[in-house]
């Protein structure tokens, strides 16, 4: 009965007291040291991801997460010609107070818990006293096993999760930037200073915040078989506490039943429903393929609640990858108004919507006053427009970088994708992140908040394409509607 009772008291204890806040160079910073069957540490950078080491054995598992920035010492750090190399050298030693001080209230967690058990099962001061040194004893045996399987090496081999899955090929294998040490004091300088410069983002966005009952919804589109997409979708999701995402079409690039196959088992990956319409590049057999996946939702033309808000969809009428195959007597504007026509009656029919789904733009005009949001994709091209006093229409960009045409142009095309917050009463939309990761070759991740003011965005200015953002969209083949 004692060693079960010491058993309990240590686990809880050791996860209950091995807790403590550490500041780390210019972040505060979570340590944490839990019961575990798989050992390891991780460092947890939301909302980019983690890196794991795979340091120790279990039965213990140690975990670092980045909270927040101290303001004052940030500013200092970038200001300072020699900040980050001070900071770095601290670096070590302030790992070291945090391990001691999340030991040690593991130890006394798991020592003060035996007691109080001890005293509630046994009703004896003794047998308490008795219960609490082996607790001690269970606790201190955990730690010690960990400690003799450290593993030192194991920091040139880590493994990323999350948008940090790609680092490896930025910055190449840890074990050549072991080998390079002088560069990788380089790197890990600039390293600090980008996530500086990244966390003080969160101070600077316009305030918003959601309460607990907001609806959480995550809109992607034009994917193009970029299987980066899924990792950045997925991470997101996680990190954002998605409700459900959505996603306006061109998942693939030529409709084959061999791309979708194989490319949209990715929506598996993904811990929230995901609601799809079709693009003009995705193929009826496409949409079949996706509504197997048993989180997937296929709309065309159907009205579905999920999480208290009601969303139609309609897919693109057209099938054309190949545009250069299209008839000369396509009536084009027509088809895809009348397409925005079908979903509009089919809401009026089916007792109104919060959100209309359709793949072009185009589509979204006869959806005015209809929905207060219409979302849509197809131009590669982030912009928002109020087609009407009541509805406001927001066009996402290519989650996917434009797919493989993406490599084609001279500056890489990002991956975009926003998180909308809902009132989980009236449900309108109340504010939404647009976030951006760069494009091949690039690592910058960059997320800009907007807060609507009487249906419109507060910065909408930002929002509207400039004359010469439509121009360059005319000029790049790759941005124009009629190529997607």
């Amino acid at each position: 009965m004692f060693t079960f009772l010491a058993l309990i008291a240590a686990t809880v204890g050791v996860f209950v007291g091995g807790v403590a806040s550490v500041d780390v160079g210019p972040f505060r910073t979570t340590m944490a040291v839990q019961p575990s069957t798989t050992g390891e540490s991780e460092v947890y950078l939301p909302p980019l991801g983690s890196l794991i080491f795979d340091s120790h054995d279990a039965p213990l598992r140690l975990t670092l997460r980045l909270d927040s920035l101290d303001q004052s010492r940030t500013e200092a750090l970038i200001a300072d010609p020699t900040g980050v190399e001070k900071a770095s050298a601290t670096v070590p030693n302030d790992l070291l107070i945090g391990i001691t001080d999340v030991t040690l209230g593991a130890i006394a967690g798991a020592m003060l818990l035996g007691i109080i058990l001890g005293a509630l099962v046994f009703r004896s001061r003794r047998r308490a006293v008795i219960c609490g040194a082996l607790s001690l004893v269970v606790a201190l045996s955990g730690l010690g096993l960990a400690a003799s399987s450290i593993r030192p090496e194991s920091i040139t081999e880590p493994r990323y999760e999350g948008l940090l899955a790609n680092a490896p090929a930025v910055v190449g294998s840890a074990q050549n930037i072991a080998d390079r040490y002088e560069k990788y004091r380089e790197q890990l300088q600039q390293f600090i200073v980008n996530m500086s410069q990244f966390y003080t983002i969160a101070r600077t966005l316009p305030a918003f915040e959601p309460d607990p009952g907001t609806i959480r919804v995550l809109h992607v589109s034009d994917l193009h078989l970029n299987p980066a997409a899924w990792d950045v979708i997925e991470s997101v999701t996680k990190q954002f506490q998605i409700n459900m995402v959505i996603d306006t079409g061109d998942i693939t690039d030529w409709g084959t039943q061999q791309e979708a196959a194989t490319y949209t088992e990715g929506i598996r990956r993904i811990t929230a429903p995901y609601l799809y319409i079709r693009g003009n590049h995705d193929s009826g057999k496409t949409a079949d393929i996706i509504a197997e996946q048993t989180n997937a939702i296929v709309l065309d033309g159907e009205v579905v609640e999920v999480d208290g808000l009601r969303i139609g969809g309609i897919g693109d009428p057209r099938f054309t990858p190949d545009k250069s195959a299209k008839p000369s007597d396509w009536r084009e504007e027509q088809v895809m108004l009348d397409n925005g026509i079908e979903l509009r009656d089919n809401i009026i029919a089916e007792g109104g919507a919060d959100v209309a789904l359709v793949h072009d733009p185009v589509s979204a005009g006869p959806l005015a006053d209809v929905v207060p949001l219409v979302l849509s994709g197809h131009r590669h091209q982030r912009q928002s427009e109020l087609i009407s006093d009541e509805t406001l229409l927001l066009v996402q960009g290519s989650t996917g970088g434009a797919g493989l045409r993406g490599l084609q142009q001279d500056t890489p095309v990002p991956l975009q994708l926003s998180v909308m917050y809902f009132d989980s009463e009236t449900k309108l939309l109340q504010a939404f992140d647009d976030i951006s990761v760069g494009g091949v070759g690039e690592t910058e991740v960059t997320l800009q908040r907007h807060i609507l003011t009487d249906g419109l965005p507060d910065d909408a200015s930002d929002l509207f394409p400039s004359p010469e953002e439509v121009e360059e969209a005319e000029n790049n083949p790759s941005l124009e509607p009629d190529s997607n």
